[in-house]
């Protein structure tokens, strides 16, 4: 493990890291392969961090995310920018679920490894702050909520009203019901619930390949491309191992991971393409293949058998990614290797 992290987090790593630090107490996830920082992978780096012990790293980043990436004012106001250059310069003004969620639940996880501080270091109020803005913005101020009230599924982004399923979190969502204010817990409760039926629902029922966006019922949105099995999709596999391990809840959609698993059965990495969630392969090849081989290992964590052994073999055998696109498929792997090597933890309270 500790190897691995250095090679993400060590500047002496230059080929495969993805973290840097800035100043005396600021630090960065880049998207390497667009030159720029992302909620996603700053919150990922934060999840990283406090299950690797590393607070000063987890510190860097939450004070970069507060300090060039959190938004006073406008429409999406207690919301994080997306997007921004390495400098702290704003791409984007509007926010991307996926790392709000992350923020959440690593700083849960960090108030409860390490203790709170003050400031922005007192973990858990920020956690449950975000929550209920993520919940009640548009009752509250002049926003859009990240997650649908009526179907409690979570949105693309706020201001539309179709969703993403690889941004489904149901074990996030569990924990969230436990520590989010006593006004909230209940929503998170049937969020759980819903969000391990959209997954099922969204995957097709041959190959179990989900696409990147994803209308209310499950049916692909072809939103400028986005109705296919992609680079975001892989995630759903590793949700739905990390969901097994931490909750193994009847109602986890096994037969989705272990129908990808056996999609992919008989594909080698160089052959990873886009495809149709029928299984129809596309012209284009797979931006990330070795954050798809991670990401099926990820899913034997609730599948058994043939393939999920022969996908954890895979993995094994699979270096991290050296190169301009190496930052999400990196990221996954390390999710992958803490999650099979029993790292990746559930950090309580402290009783």
């Amino acid at each position: 493990m500790q190897d691995t992290w250095d090679m993400l987090f060590d500047p002496e790593h230059d080929d495969t890291r993805i973290y840097y630090s800035a100043g005396e107490d600021l630090g960065y996830m880049l998207d390497t392969g667009n030159d720029d920082v992302r909620t996603e992978g700053m919150s990922y780096g934060m999840m990283m961090a406090v299950q690797m012990d590393q607070k000063e790293v987890f510190d860097r980043l939450w004070n970069w995310s507060m300090t060039y990436m959190f938004m006073e004012k406008g429409v999406n106001a207690g919301y994080f920018a997306w997007s921004c250059q390495p400098d702290g310069t704003k791409n984007a003004f509007g926010p991307a679920p996926v790392g709000e969620e992350y923020f959440a639940l690593a700083l849960f996880f960090a108030a409860h490894r390490w203790g709170e501080g003050t400031g922005i270091y007192e973990y858990s109020k920020h956690a449950k702050d975000l929550l209920h803005r993520c919940l009640h913005k548009e009752e509250e101020d002049n926003g859009y909520p990240m997650w649908n009230p009526e179907n409690k599924l979570i949105k693309f982004v706020p201001s539309v009203e179709f969703s993403d399923p690889s941004y489904h979190l149901p074990h996030f969502y569990e924990l969230f019901a436990l520590w989010s204010y006593e006004e909230d817990q209940a929503f998170w409760r049937q969020a759980a619930i819903n969000s391990r039926q959209y997954i099922a629902t969204s995957a097709h029922p041959v190959t179990g390949l989900a696409p990147e966006y994803a209308f209310y019922d499950g049916t692909p949105n072809h939103v400028r491309g986005f109705g296919h099995f992609y680079s975001d999709s892989y995630r759903v596999a590793c949700n739905i191992g990390l969901d097994y391990l931490w909750f193994q809840d009847n109602a986890c959609p096994v037969v989705v991971a272990e129908k990808i698993q056996s999609f992919f059965a008989d594909k080698l990495p160089d052959e990873f393409r886009r495809y149709a969630i029928d299984g129809t392969p596309l012209e284009d090849k797979a931006l990330h293949p070795v954050g798809l081989v991670a990401s099926n290992a990820m899913a034997s964590l609730a599948t058994k058998g043939e393939n999920a052994r022969n996908a954890v073999d895979l993995f094994w055998n699979t270096p991290v990614r050296t190169g301009q696109r190496r930052y999400y498929d990196n990221c996954l792997y390390f999710f992958s290797l803490l999650a099979l090597s029993g790292n990746f933890k559930i950090w309580y309270p402290a009783e």
